[in-house]
């Protein structure tokens, strides 16, 4: 009765049976896998965000299939925010301005990946993916009959793209390279030099970048790392949205920007607006929205990136009374990664800390690292829970 892409095992994993047992024992949990900002002591601009819902012209049906204009030329006007701050584009080194015309709105960053996978891939076609990553590119691309390669992330004294794996990796099945920048949960962005290193590749091959930039404005270090948005070298796709943008995950609006050279990136725009008005799922509330949406940003990511500061110094600080793990390096977005003594499987290890220290952390292998000896934390979570909780971890791995 159903079809292959589906035939995934559903049943649950023994990190998530012991969880629930341990919660429906009423113990409290200390949850160092927050995700969902909303849900993390966060302040929000109730009345701005909720009055941006409101609007009459929502009444109005007014079907365009790339979104509404003035949603787009908002979504232009936040790179140009980034570009007025000293952005540079990542191949050429000129300010990214980024043409309301070559964005499509979508509901989430997941319905774009699906849109751009539609766009490049026939059944069977392959894209590269980064080794580890966040897991939910195995589902979509289950769904668009995709088959996904992976190439290894290297870690020496800070993370690498793996380029001689990638060369090993292509064959004449392959459309596209996908980078998530800054890596979930690495935290790793594709530095300069390695953004001409990936053109060159994928210009020689005849592939197209796909950048995944959800987490791009929590930089932790000096400095300001790129869009994609802006690369002209080879046909590329830069796709974020409202959820990490500004923590609103609940108000569903993402974007895909078309950039490269300008015959081919034309032509990849008309059909992605195909694929766009095929199913039109944007609302309406939300489009006229989305100025006042993304202008919350500013306040709200602020609050982020102080929390993950915080937290991420009060990590650094606990780690310094013990020898039994270190962190690794990271440069943005909202995790830590562990490394830890390899005396048991990750999960066997987290299913200790929910058991015995009602303590949530990630086992690594959810993320595809390549061994055990790793664990991975949200930064994100109210400071004292974190400092607790990574009391609670440190006390464990060091007892």
């Amino acid at each position: 009765m159903f079809s292959d892409r589906t035939n995934w095992k559903l049943a649950q994993n023994r990190f998530t049976v012991a969880l629930e047992e341990v919660q429906a024992g009423g113990a409290r949990v200390l949850d160092l896998t927050v995700s969902n900002p909303t849900r993390a002591g966060l302040s929000y601009d109730e009345a701005a965000i909720l009055g941006a819902l409101s609007s009459p012209r929502a009444l109005d049906y007014d079907p365009q299939s790339k979104g509404l204009l003035e949603a787009r030329e908002a979504v232009a006007g936040y790179y140009r925010d980034r570009s007025g701050r000293g952005e540079r584009d990542v191949a050429s080194n000129v300010s990214t301005d980024v043409d309301a015309e070559r964005i499509v709105l979508t509901t989430s960053t997941s319905e774009g990946y699906s849109f751009v996978f539609r766009l490049l891939c026939n059944a069977g076609d392959e894209l590269l993916v980064p080794k580890p990553s966040y897991p939910l590119f195995e589902f979509l691309a289950d769904l668009q009959d995709v088959k996904l390669v992976p190439y290894p992330l290297i870690y020496d004294h800070g993370w690498q793209m793996d380029f001689p794996s990638l060369e090993n990796a292509v064959t004449a099945r392959t459309r596209g390279v996908v980078v998530v920048h800054p890596n979930n949960p690495t935290g790793s962005y594709v530095q300069s030099g390695e953004v001409g290193m990936l053109n060159s590749f994928c210009r020689e091959h005849g592939l197209a970048v796909i950048a995944d930039e959800v987490f791009l404005d929590y930089e932790l270090e000096d400095g300001r790392h790129a869009s994609f948005a802006g690369n002209q070298e080879v046909l590329t796709f830069t796709l974020s949205g409202l959820s990490k943008v500004a923590a609103l995950p609940q108000m569903k609006v993402a974007w895909v920007v078309t950039s490269g050279p300008r015959e081919l990136a034309a032509a990849a725009i008309g059909r992605l607006e195909v694929i766009a008005d095929t199913y039109l799922s944007m609302n309406a509330p939300m489009q006229w929205a989305v100025p006042a949406l993304l202008e919350q940003r500013k306040d709200i990511q602020r609050q982020l990136l102080e929390r993950v500061k915080t937290n991420l110094a009060e990590l650094d600080r606990q780690l310094a009374g013990q020898k039994a793990c270190e962190r690794l390096s990271v440069e943005g977005g909202w995790y830590a990664v562990l490394r830890v003594p390899v005396t048991r499987s990750d999960e066997e290890l987290a299913i200790e800390l929910v058991r015995e220290r009602s303590v949530v952390v990630h086992p690594g292998h959810f993320y595809d690292f390549p061994s055990d000896g790793y664990l991975v934390l949200s930064l994100i979570a109210p400071a004292a829970e974190f400092a607790e909780g990574i009391s609670a971890v440190l006390g464990k791995l060091n007892s």
